[in-house]
């Protein structure tokens, strides 16, 4: 497994699905072709087909193991949920459970689950089908999930949502992903819903980062010397770290989402914190720099490449 130690947090990073997700100019309209072709020599292959101009992505899980604690970080895509939105993930059924075991991760084990924002391909391993009903995955965890994206999800509140790739996507499906990801945990007693900040433990800490959702946070590591953020979906690929300022279509505040991206990424570079999106294959994660207006990879971290 690919383990790595950060002060004195063991990070695990367990993958439940890799594959091509679309055209970066349907997932990134801002973006150039120009932009990719300069940079296709550290974006190619892991990042980027050239060929077929499409997005590599990871849908993944991040285990810490901190303070005698193991907590997971996004629950990724699940099993039997229907997504029609984005047919490669309806319906899915991989090993997840079975990866996490071989990380020596049973269900009853984990003790925190952070959803970095709710939507469909960060909780749906929130809960698994038993009998035809949707229960909570890991039975002695708590669930910690912002209540403005609790409350920005749930059908009853009647947002209109916009996002999604080519005008429709995983953004759109926000009823059912509510009903069978996220409600349950909370109907369950397990769901604690933060706002303004939340700690953890004394390692690990929760701080907002809204726009692309308007609950969306970073997880903060500082451990000893070490500094890590765990930032969800500020970055899809790294291209958004060369040019802070080129969004997704999947943002529903495009503009706040840039400013929170160019925030975070600031606080890294100044604190060499290793930064580690969600969707991120390659190494996952990546130490950066300032460099002119943006940023720059100044080293990968040490995880083995997936691709």
């Amino acid at each position: 497994m690919q383990t790595i130690t950060l002060g004195d947090v063991d990070i695990t990073r367990v993958v439940e699905w890799h594959a091509p997700v679309a055209p970066t100019s349907d997932i990134f309209p801002a973006s150039t072709p120009r932009m990719w072709q300069d940079n296709a020599s550290w974006l190619a292959p892991d990042f980027w087909d050239p060929q077929t101009d499409s997005l590599i992505a990871n849908v993944q899980t991040w285990v810490l193991r901190s303070g005698g604690k193991t907590i997971l970080v996004d629950t990724g895509v699940g099993n039997d949920k229907e997504r029609p939105d984005m047919p490669a993930w309806s319906g899915l059924r991989t090993d997840f459970l079975g990866r996490l075991a071989a990380a020596g991760v049973r269900p009853e084990d984990v003790d925190v689950v952070v959803n970095t924002h709710v939507h469909s391909d960060h909780v749906g391993w929130n809960t698994r089908l038993v009998d035809g009903e949707w229960v909570p995955t890991f039975p002695n965890a708590t669930y910690v999930i912002s209540k403005a994206d609790y409350d920005y999800w749930n059908p009853a509140n009647g947002h209109r949502k916009r996002g999604g790739i080519g005008g429709v996507g995983i953004n759109r499906a926000g009823g059912s992903m509510f009903e069978d990801s996220v409600e349950p945990v909370h109907r369950a007693g397990q769901a604690l819903l933060w706002e303004d900040g939340y700690r953890i433990d004394e390692h690990l800490s929760l701080e907002p980062a809204p726009g692309h959702t308007p609950g969306s946070a970073v997880l903060r590591l500082d451990s000893g010397a070490d500094r890590a953020l765990f930032i969800g979906d500020l970055v899809h690929s790294p291209l958004q770290i060369a040019y802070p300022d080129c969004d997704t279509c999947l943002s529903e505040d495009q503009v706040a989402a840039t400013r929170s991206r160019r925030r975070i990424l600031e606080q890294a570079a100044d604190t060499r914190a290793l930064v580690f999106p969600a969707h991120l294959p390659g190494h996952g994660g990546a130490e950066v720099r300032r460099e002119g207006g943006g940023f720059a990879i100044a080293e990968w971290a040490a995880f083995e490449r997936t691709r």
